[in-house]
């Protein structure tokens, strides 16, 4: 039988084995992340390609007759490629495509009010959050609902492959009540059906909600249950590490001085920026 003298070396031998292990693994950690040149190329490319989704009002959208993109986040972007020193170009790419479009190359970032999700993380990293946000339900005015029970056997409608979609699909005591969930490729199409009658109800981002509120003042209402809380955050690629450590740096910077602040008044009257 093994002697005791023999254990003690074996555990020895274990203990080193483990310690080496651990070494190595930290090692080959460290140079996976000083292999990657993701922020040192777009530093020589001059620019960083932003995906966009072009009709997400205040986040992004086009100004009628005007071929120029605006809102929240194209000022965010911009001021953060102004600090790396660089230019930002922005790509208009359908939303329920926009992960494929990141993953093949054809964009840098997704910035286009991107909500942070469980599913959303296993496909690419995310920038630390630096916007306020959740999911609500809206109505119009004069509709009697005002709680989730009294949704029985109504029609919803929500935007494809949005995190609306991806809350409301988890909220599965919601979606037996429904009597119908449509999918829309936008939330335009979406309040505007409901604006008709020919959905009772939109599952969307309170921010997009609101901007949508306050151009059809006494239209629509909110209920107070809400869904989610979903904050925005800047997608990138997976491996993308000095990338999404840059911008993590500078959007905390612009997150807590004063531009971000005159950033967030300009679209939304207050500073709702996470600090």
């Amino acid at each position: 039988s093994e002697s005791v003298k023999e254990k003690k070396m074996r555990m020895v031998i274990l203990k080193i084995c483990l310690f080496l292990s651990a070494i190595v693994l930290i090692t080959n950690c460290s140079k996976d992340k000083s292999k990657d040149r993701s922020l040192i190329q777009i530093k020589a490319r001059g620019y960083f390609i932003a995906g966009v989704c072009e009709d997400f009002p205040p986040m992004c959208f086009r100004v009628q007759d005007v071929n120029e993109l605006i809102g929240f986040d194209i000022d965010l972007a911009k001021e953060t490629a102004k600090r790396l020193g660089i230019k930002v170009q922005f790509k208009l790419i359908n939303w329920d495509e926009m992960i494929a479009a990141l993953n093949r190359g054809d964009i840098d970032t997704i910035w286009s009010g991107l909500t942070v999700t469980d599913e959303r993380e296993n496909l690419l990293e995310f920038s630390r959050p630096y916007l306020k946000n959740r999911q609500i339900i809206m109505l119009l005015k004069d509709n009697p609902v005002n709680n989730l029970n009294m949704l029985k056997d109504k029609k919803a409608g929500v935007q494809n492959e949005s995190s609306s979609e991806i809350a409301l699909n988890s909220y599965v005591k919601l979606i037996k009540r429904l009597k119908e969930v449509k999918k829309y490729q936008n939330n335009s199409q979406a309040l505007n059906d409901l604006a008709t009658k020919k959905i009772d109800a939109v599952v969307i981002d309170e921010i997009a909600g609101r901007w949508n509120m306050a151009k059809k003042p006494g239209t629509f209402k909110i209920l107070t249950d809400e869904i989610e809380k979903t904050p925005y955050s800047v997608g990138v690629r997976k491996n993308d590490l000095t990338l999404k450590d840059a911008l993590d740096k500078i959007l905390d910077v612009i997150k807590n001085d004063k531009t971000g602040e005159n950033i967030s008044k300009k679209w939304f009257g207050d500073n709702i920026l996470i600090q």
